[in-house]
């Protein structure tokens, strides 16, 4: 069976999964995708590997993304779609700009967007975006699974964003929360509602025991917005507040996951998952 299969059966946990990010680069580009496609597609090799090298330490991570349908690349020049996102608590934000060529993507101010700055380099977007990983090459799951939703929701498709075990995976931005074993209703409830605790894996700029912290308390409160954020942490807790003032400190503890595999192919083994026991409301702050 597929890993995604056996990570269900298994019951893992999907809180505290999401790959760790401050900011998202999602470019445009069409045709196949390879295991590392950013280096291993139809984009320039050299030129993917520069926007890794200057995105190195900024905490942007990148994906390419593409439309669902057919994925030729006939190599003729277009233009390409940049999306930029900060999700930063509580000031997140998504802009877009259209390229003349992929190359107009170093002229971005890394560091700026890792820290939350926007430098103008797009126009805002109002609305969430989310993308559907289909990255076949990475963990056939993420295609099989991901991309009739893509192609149902007419969603952009992107390439790997972590934990192909629980495809199919996804990511809304501006605020970086990454989900699991999505289907269309819930996608569709992303795009529409807001950010649901719903088979959250957290979000990206939190910490795992912040992202389990965070997803715990959005579901105590079934709170939408954008409105909480960690403010501490420890050993065994973390400490979420609400922009309001209040509160919660989550206990947290490591729980061993029944084998199984990280990935198709791979060999079943025993996983470390990190669960929320208990939420104690603090008093509360007033700012």
């Amino acid at each position: 069976m597929r890993c995604s299969t056996l990570s269900d059966f298994a019951g893992e946990p999907l809180a505290g999964t999401a790959a760790t990010a401050t900011a998202w680069l999602c470019l445009e580009q069409p045709g196949p995708w390879g295991r590392d496609a950013i280096v291993e597609s139809h984009l320039d090799p050299e030129l993917g590997a520069e926007l890794q090298r200057r995105a190195a330490g900024t905490g942007v991570r990148i994906l390419l993304i593409r439309r669902p349908g057919k994925h030729a690349d006939h190599h003729t020049p277009a233009t390409r779609r940049l999306y930029l996102a900060s999700t930063k608590p509580g000031a997140s934000w998504l802009e877009q700009a259209d390229l003349a060529a992929p190359e107009e993507a170093l002229e971005l101010d890394f560091e700026a967007l890792g820290a939350g700055r926007s430098t103008a380099f797009g126009t805002p977007v109002r609305d969430p975006l989310l993308l559907v990983c289909t990255n076949s090459k990475r963990d056939v799951c993420c295609a099989l699974y991901g991309r009739p939703i893509a192609t149902a929701l007419n969603l952009w498709e992107c390439t790997h964003t972590g934990g192909h075990r629980f495809a199919p995976t996804g990511v809304l931005l501006p605020t970086g929360h990454l989900y699991g074993r999505l289907d269309l209703q819930l996608a569709q409830r992303v795009v529409t509602e807001g950010i649901l605790a719903d088979r959250c894996r957290g979000r990206s700029c939190f910490t795992p025991r912040g992202q389990v912290a965070e997803v715990a308390v959005r579901t105590q409160l079934g709170e939408t917005r954008d409105v909480l954020t960690v403010v501490a942490e420890t050993s065994d807790s973390a400490t979420v507040r609400h922009a309001d003032g209040r509160e919660w400190r989550v206990a947290l503890t490591e729980q061993p996951v029944p084998p199984r595999p990280a990935s198709c192919g791979k060999s079943p083994d025993i996983a470390i998952a990190l669960v929320a026991t208990a939420i104690d409301e603090l008093a509360k702050v007033y700012r």
